[in-house]
């Protein structure tokens, strides 16, 4: 998102057209997903369905290989966004690995706090194995607060018994809903989208009265062994910095297999520029080829290749 287009959905969310009423939640979800859904990229084919009790989309690139399958959390601050608002975003990553991809609508806060969303991560995930999918042949992605609900989704697999996916790649996940990395802070004159009171504000909602330090709501704290290999995009100019680093030390000291890439001068969960800036679009290649490169029988995809 640009500055341009953060100061419009500042003025979109915080005053409603022709009145001093403030606007309702309704109408601050209508405004970010009037700003923020691009279409699905051409050859994707969507189609509504439903998953571990929720609804969802599923996007089918032309050509998607018969094995491999993606599951996407969307971000918007655990308050706003859906499938639609990212339905450009998951399908342009589903088309350039070539992998067949489920995007889940899970339970939004305030109406529904804290472990909502990663009940229906977990529910969506569980009835992704009973369905019969290999989890070698399975992989997770998700942005901003859906890369923090991406990992929250695996550990809660991990204590259930359950077996991981072949991989994981976040965009600038939000792990850490104390808000104690110095790039919240340090960033916030260079970051376009967010101040620290935003994101405090998401997580009122999201948390309320509950312990934001809960490993399963920042999974920043949590015990990280045992899960996939790990890919982390974030952009250098986002007050959410320090969570990607801090994510990737904490994981690579629980052994896992961590990446982590940092764009320079870019702003939060910039592969949304996909199309229209060069970094996006080469981010989104990297992030395709280590999805499939991790699958038990890696597909072979022509953007990503």
């Amino acid at each position: 998102m640009s500055r341009q287009q953060r100061q419009a959905l500042d003025a979109l969310l915080r005053s409603a057209p022709h009145s001093e009423t403030p606007p309702t939640l309704a109408q601050q979800r209508t405004s970010f997903a009037t700003l923020m859904t691009r279409p699905a990229p051409g050859g994707v084919t969507t189609r509504r369905t439903v998953l571990g009790g929720r609804a969802a989309l599923d996007l089918e690139p032309a050509g998607a290989a018969d094995r491999g399958r993606l599951l996407y959390l969307h971000g918007g601050g655990y308050v706003i966004g859906s499938p639609d608002t990212h339905v450009g975003l998951a399908g342009e990553l589903a088309a350039r690995a070539g992998l067949r991809a489920t995007s889940v609508d899970y339970r939004l806060a305030p109406e529904h706090l804290f472990p909502a969303a990663v009940d229906d991560g977990l529910a969506a995930y569980r009835e992704l194995l009973a369905a019969g999918a290999d989890p070698r042949e399975l992989v997770v992605a998700g942005d901003s607060a859906g890369g923090g609900l991406s990992i929250a989704t695996l550990l809660a697999a991990r204590d259930a018994g359950l077996p991981q996916p072949a991989a994981v790649v976040v965009f600038s996940p939000w792990v850490d809903l104390t808000l104690s990395g110095e790039s919240m802070r340090t960033k916030e004159d260079a970051d376009p989208i967010f101040t620290e009171a935003d994101l405090r504000a998401y997580a009122d909602r999201y948390v309320g009265a509950g312990d934001r330090s809960h490993p399963l709501a920042s999974p920043l704290f949590a015990d990280l062994s045992g899960l996939p290999p790990l890919l982390v995009q974030v952009g250098a100019n986002e007050v959410l910095l320090d969570d990607a680093v801090r994510l990737v030390g904490r994981a690579g000291a629980a052994d896992v297999e961590a990446t982590l890439e940092i764009g320079p001068g870019l702003p939060h969960v910039y592969q949304s520029g996909h199309g229209r800036l060069d970094e996006a679009d080469a981010a989104l290649d990297r992030a395709a080829r280590f999805l499939i490169s991790h699958l038990d029988a890696p597909v072979t995809s022509r953007s990503a290749a």
